[in-house]
């Protein structure tokens, strides 16, 4: 029945696929019938009620994509079905959460295993699987980086990691970069910087800065060596050399322009927090060397630094593990969440035994922090990474990936104004106009978003005005799978082209 419906969908729309892609992607979906169970339930009358939940009783202000929004019936790997059966290849991975894969088999064996031993211990007991993933997780930093605290999210993460910096330096300011996104709750979405997650009405806490954050692409400073990435901003010729890079110097001094004008002289910072390559706000890339230029002038203002690898981390950016590793700096605090448990709920906090003291002030204790279904679970994930090698793959294929989409910006040079990113982390940020970088319209961008997955292909949006494709699949995906995104994207803005070609 699959099979059918997309022969059908490929004799109406013969330009929507090349024809070995097709046929790739046919053969795959005839296979994966083996291991798709059909939904006990009538599929349109359970999807009315769902819908009818979530928009009047479950989490109601949660705006979920596409006009009609997906139920999802089952994963594995890097494949997504819905409630009728339908497959689609999922670039979006749960927000960068789903690492190694949908239901990978080691990890259903050991959460099996392990729920049918011992579920939940509070950590104010000892259990085995705690000091064990501890050490494995601590093994993966080098340096001053020996203490773990784990936590159930990103956002508790960073909440953790921000009152560790005010008690270590006494101070209380926490700086971060316009355009990051550090989490939701109270504190976290002060240190935020993109309006959409601001609400109005609500006082913010104290101790918050917002910094001018480098955008190689929309930016006054730009050069065709300046980006970590294989696709650069511009051609324009250079000046930068080893070790030092023009863009990174200008920007670098606006940076400091926020300590001169809206900070005290002395005692102004408890800590400097910055992701990777900034994910919500649009897979935005900092100039080379920046990251280390501001490490070293926050640590003369006293404050530490901390670097948020919730999406970047663990083997997603491809030649590193961790994505400040690219930067050459070496964090105080480093937080983790999302890929780190494979969708299972989980985050961490690795720092020094120093800045991890400073906790003792007080009492300090998370009910499900070091949960023994949670480390299982963590620990197998690390596993899983290594014994496939999904770093290296995230560096083959995503290099491959962001090669391919770079085409786009010649090919429709008014809709694609730039593509970004680094191994399996990647935005295609889209336009109305070159000259200006004005955002692409938003009925416009949800046309495209739209044709993306009736063909077959999940990806997010991000930025603030949510015209960037980001593009962050599970790390086991493959070229044939990076090919067949390519297509479908590439497809979906020829489709766009017609449907606007007169306007």
């Amino acid at each position: 029945m699959l099979i059918n419906k997309w022969v059908k969908a490929k004799a109406a729309c013969s330009n929507l696929w090349h024809y070995t892609n097709f046929k790739r992607f046919a053969t795959q979906i005839k296979n994966s019938e083996d291991i798709l169970e059909t939904p006990n339930y009538e599929p349109d009358k359970f999807y009315e009620d769902i819908k009818k939940a979530y928009e009047c009783t479950v989490t109601p202000s949660l705006k979920l994509f596409y006009n009609e929004p997906l139920l999802i019936h089952k994963g594995r790997g890097q494949w997504l079905w819905d409630h009728r059966g339908k497959r689609y290849l999922d670039m979006f991975a749960g927000v960068a959460t789903v690492s190694v894969g949908h239901c990978h088999p080691k990890i259903v064996a050991a959460m099996s295993e392990q729920a049918s031993k011992l579920n939940h211990v509070s950590s104010i007991y000892m259990h085995p699987h705690l000091y064990e993933y501890a050490n494995k997780l601590i093994s993966k930093f080098q340096g001053k980086l020996k203490v773990v605290y784990l936590t159930n999210s990103g956002s508790e993460a960073n909440e953790l990691a921000f009152l560790m910096a005010r008690l270590y330096t006494r101070n209380h300011t926490v700086v971060s970069f316009k355009n990051c996104y550090h989490g939701a709750t109270y504190g976290t979405v002060a240190s935020t910087a993109i309006s959409t997650w601001r609400y109005p009405f609500i006082v913010q806490p104290p101790g918050y800065l917002h910094a001018v954050y480098p955008d190689l692409y929309k930016g006054s400073w730009s050069g065709s060596k300046c980006r970590d990435s294989d696709v650069q901003v511009s051609e324009n010729k250079c000046n930068c050399r080893n070790g030092e890079c023009i863009a990174s110097e200008k920007y670098f001094q606006q940076f400091e322009e926020s300590f001169q004008f809206s900070l005290p002289r002395t005692h102004s910072i408890a800590a400097f927090v910055a992701e990777s390559i900034q994910g919500v706000g649009g897979t935005v890339q900092y100039p080379k060397y920046y990251l280390k230029k501001i490490y070293d002038y926050v640590r003369e203002k006293g404050g530490v630094c901390i670097a948020d690898e919730v999406q970047t981390g663990f083997g997603r950016t491809g030649e590193h593990y961790w994505g400040f590793e690219s930067h050459g700096v070496e964090p105080d605090i480093v937080t983790l969440a999302k890929g780190i448990g494979n969708g299972f709920p989980l985050g961490a906090v690795i720092t020094s035994p120093d800045i991890a003291a400073s906790l003792n002030y007080a009492l300090h204790f998370n009910t499900f922090g070091g949960n023994p279904l949670a480390c299982v679970v963590g620990s197998t994930v690390l596993d899983i990474i290594e014994e496939e090698a999904l770093q290296q793959n995230a560096y083959t294929v995503g290099t491959h990936l962001i090669n391919k989409l770079a085409n786009l910006r010649s090919e429709f040079p008014n809709v694609v104004g730039d593509v970004r990113g680094k191994g399996l982390m990647i935005g295609v940020e889209l336009i109305s106009n070159p000259e200006t970088k004005q955002p692409l319209e938003a009925e416009r961008v949800l046309d495209i978003f739209e044709n993306i997955k009736d063909m077959g292909v999940l990806v997010g949006k991000g930025g603030l005005h949510a015209n960037v494709l980001r593009i962050k699949p599970p790390l086991c995906v493959t070229k044939e799978d990076a090919d067949f995104t390519f297509t479908v994207i590439k497809n979906a803005l020829e489709m766009h082209e017609e449907k606007y070609r007169n306007n």
